[in-house]
């Protein structure tokens, strides 16, 4: 049994936040969505174990606009929130997700990694970090994996209600899976080819609602931003932990930058107005 208080604070939020949230649905399905503002990239991944509900709890605390995280399919077939493709760098396990049961995964430390005051923490499956977020934040899901992948998701998306701020990044074979269960669903073309105008030009021709940017400033991303914006395509940028970067994106049209270290930049923007 696990007693660290720390981690016990956490998920006595992580529970407030969740029923809060829940008694504000009907509420929140009327509230505008953010038109710019911070992604929280794998939640509050600076200052807590990325992908994990108090990672999370942490990015809504400080206010993000978007909060990313990234999900994948276990053995027997659960939906899993992680980033690698192994469990190796951020539990105390080993071994291919897909090849460990969700029994397996769950039972692993995905906290201690970053330190002790984090040891317990586990390894979140979809529903659970759904349950927290808030409904007026896009959610930024990074789909790791194909077709069957982009059913699965689809599906939690649809049945939580949360298809006007559940936004799956995907390559081709995940977007076609869920296109499977619905048209309405909104998709972020991760396809990104040679970049540049190829990567702008496939996205508008896709149909797709998002894009995200990556790699070095450029001036040209004003000019992608404003063909882009001609057709309603909303623009992440990965990423940058710089204030004055995340202005100077915000001023060329960039709607969501994405960001490691959460705190800081919240802090940074706030010296800086």
């Amino acid at each position: 049994m696990n007693d660290c208080p720390v981690n016990g604070k956490f998920l006595v939020v992580v529970g407030v936040l969740a029923m809060v949230f829940c008694s504000k649905c009907v509420l929140a399905h009327q509230q505008e969505l953010p038109l710019r503002g911070l992604c929280a990239h794998r939640g509050a991944m600076g200052t807590f174990p990325e992908n994990t509900l108090p990672a999370f709890a942490e990015a809504i605390r400080l206010g993000a606009e978007m909060i990313e995280f990234d999900v994948q399919l276990t053995k027997d077939g659960s939906l899993v929130v992680m980033h690698d493709a192994t469990v190796d760098r951020t539990t105390n396990g080993s071994g291919k997700v897909s090849d460990l049961t969700l029994e397996q995964i769950r039972s692993l430390d995905a906290g201690s990694w970053m330190g002790e005051r984090f040891k317990g923490i586990q390894v979140p499956e979809l529903h659970e970090v759904l349950a927290i977020m808030p409904r007026d934040i896009w959610l930024n899901i990074h789909l790791k994996g194909g077709e069957e992948l982009g059913r699965r998701v689809a599906q939690v998306v649809l049945a939580s209600s949360r298809v006007h701020q559940a936004v799956l990044a995907v390559e081709e074979a995940a977007r076609l899976g869920a296109r499977e269960i619905s048209t309405e669903l909104l998709i972020c073309n991760m396809e990104r080819q040679g970049g540049g105008w190829d990567y702008v030009n496939s996205t508008i021709e896709m149909g797709a609602d998002f894009i995200q940017l990556r790699g070095a400033v450029s001036p040209d991303f004003a000019a992608y931003a404003k063909r882009l914006k001609l057709h309603g395509i909303k623009i992440n940028y990965f990423g940058t932990d710089d204030p004055g970067v995340v202005k100077n994106l915000w001023t060329m049209g960039i709607d969501f930058p994405l960001v490691n270290d959460l705190y800081s930049v919240v802090n940074g923007l706030a010296v800086a107005d």
